[in-house]
């Protein structure tokens, strides 16, 4: 049994821009390892304020204006009776004492006026002040209370307009999306991200809102809050991560295509092995944790941000789709990023659990060999000339080759950092059976979490059967696609099937005419006519 330790309750004395109530209960830590307890969330509730601001005020400006005429009419009294006293003593005539009478009582009762006013105004401004201090207070009291309940705050154009500094300081920009810095009012650095062309409707938006935003976990970016319009852009915050996403620290500056990143460096071989491990921990619990699936559906370098101890947070829910425990697939729209699209989605046949799976083992190469999956190299025949490597390929041969530290980044083997190939096999097995074609062959996240942590021997995955080649770049020339269809060429005979994802304008594959505005996939009908047959690509 829980026992509560705190109960906080607030309430403004002036009218708040924010919610005024907040209520949190901290537990007693009573499980047993391995059990944890989620979020609770209360959707709503309302008060009534007995006295509010503006009746509260007023009353204190009567009491003040009562007590300044009860002050002036003392002043007139006893003024008066000392006229009468004197006149009754002194004897003096009827007239003067009227007349110094009716000036000192002018002159006293002007000055105690005065004087009252003064002392009214000073006051109403001291208590003005208290109220605008206090209540910048109790903002940020009640700000950091909604972070600690895991509550998503709605925040205002105008805060996140000044929390960046007019969005000016630019993290990173995609094509749909532009990340910011900031700090919010109460000293908290975050990172805005600002959505454009975002067609879901506001009752769907809030909804994958409030449920990523209650997800926690130590290997997830939070996400504090969003500001939500009928109109696009849409504004996400997340908690700041200081050093940058994967892909700064494992390409080479040359090879990173995120042009506004800050650059990284090389991460040595034992914070890569440990990138691994958290990437697994913080998918794995997105699917198997929540208490409705979380899919990723878009796991790249670019989404993985490393803290100040270089643990590895997933980040950007943007594409994210929620999905009931019992359900196996669901249909969603393709997105993503290309180079990490699994075949299923591909082949419009749905995605699961296992979409991620895919993605996350093409990191794992990457991660690895400190390179892009799919690449242009300098063809070794003719200098001049650029061909298409498809990484996936080349370490499935170096590993039937026994080669495996021929595939690791050769900044590391040249800098001496002491790569262990013992983790290197155990990485590219894992990596390799998660890009299986087939998503049934393909382990769970646990499962790879469980591999990776050597709590389960991992097996040598079987040869790839397909080879999966998504390039989406609309601007290549003829050369490129025929150097293209040579690699494809040299290793048909041990395929199935190649899907090729162009954009436009991919005539004929055989004798096979297909021409569409964006070709997506090769149906599986015609994977044994393109069994041994020679591909000519065709701008």
């Amino acid at each position: 049994m829980s026992t509560p330790l705190l109960s906080w309750l607030k309430s403004f004395w002036f009218n708040p821009s924010y919610d005024s109530l907040a209520v949190v209960t901290i537990y007693k830590p009573s499980f047993a390892d391995g059990m944890y307890m989620g979020t609770i969330l209360a959707f709503a509730y309302s008060f009534t304020q007995k006295n509010p601001p503006k009746t509260r005020q007023k009353n204190e400006g009567l009491m003040e204006d009562r007590k300044a005429n009860t002050i002036a009419v003392i002043s007139v009294i006893a003024v008066i009776v000392v006229i009468i006293v004197a006149r009754v003593s002194l004897k003096l005539s009827k007239a003067f004492f009227l007349i110094c009478g009716a000036s000192i009582a002018v002159i006293l009762a002007v000055f105690s006026c005065a004087f009252i006013r003064h002392s009214y105004n000073r006051r109403r401004r001291l208590l003005e002040s208290q109220l605008k201090t206090e209540g910048r207070e109790l903002r940020i009291e009640y700000s950091f209370l909604r972070k600690v309940a895991g509550v998503p705050t709605k925040y205002r154009f105008k805060e996140l307009e000044e929390a960046t500094d007019g969005f000016q300081a630019l993290l990173g920009k995609g094509s749909s999306a532009s990340v910011f810095k900031g700090i919010l009012n109460d000293g908290t650095s975050v990172a805005v991200k600002r959505i454009d062309g975002e067609e879901r409707g506001e009752k769907e938006f809030r909804s994958e809102v409030a449920a990523i935003a209650s997800v926690h976990h130590v290997n997830l970016v939070r996400l504090f809050g969003y500001c939500n319009s009928p109109t696009a852009p849409r504004y996400l915050v997340y908690e700041y991560i200081p050093n940058g996403s994967l892909d700064c620290w494992i390409f080479p500056w040359r090879e990173n295509n995120n042009s506004h990143a800050r650059k990284g460096g090389c991460l040595p071989w034992h914070l890569r092995y440990k990138v691994a491990i958290d990437v697994a921990k913080g998918l794995s619990y997105l699917h198997h944790d929540c208490r409705r699936r979380v899919l990723h559906l878009d796991v790249k370098p670019e989404n993985i941000l490393l803290d100040e101890d270089y643990k590895a947070l997933v980040a950007d829910f943007g594409l994210s789709t929620l999905v009931g425990k019992d359900v196996s697939q669901v249909m969603t729209t393709m997105r993503g990023t290309r180079g990490y699209l699994a075949p299923e989605w591909l082949l419009e046949r749905g995605v699961s659990e296992k979409t991620d799976i895919y993605s996350y083992g093409m990191v794992l190469l990457e991660v690895i060999g400190g390179r892009r999956n799919v690449s242009r190299v300098e063809d070794p025949k003719d200098k001049s000339k650029k061909k298409w490597e498809f990484f996936p390929k080349i370490v499935n041969e170096k590993l039937r080759e026994g080669k495996l530290m021929e595939i690791v980044d050769r900044r590391l083997l040249e800098s001496g950092g002491g790569v262990d190939e013992s983790e290197v096999s155990r990485l590219v097995y894992v990596a390799l059976w998660c890009i299986q074609e087939k998503p049934r062959l393909r382990p769970s996240m646990a499962q790879v979490v469980d591999m990776l942590e050597g709590r389960v021997r991992v097996d040598e995955p079987p040869g790839s059967r397909m080879i999966l080649v998504d390039l989406l770049a609309a601007d290549e020339d003829p050369a490129d696609h025929r150097n293209l269809a040579r690699l494809l060429t040299s290793v048909s005979s041990n395929v199935d099937y190649i899907v090729i994802n162009y954009p436009s304008n991919v005539a004929m594959m055989g004798n096979t005419d297909l021409c569409s505005k964006h070709i997506r996939t090769i149906v599986y009908s015609l994977k044994h006519i393109m069994i041994n047959c020679q591909w000519s690509l065709h701008a």
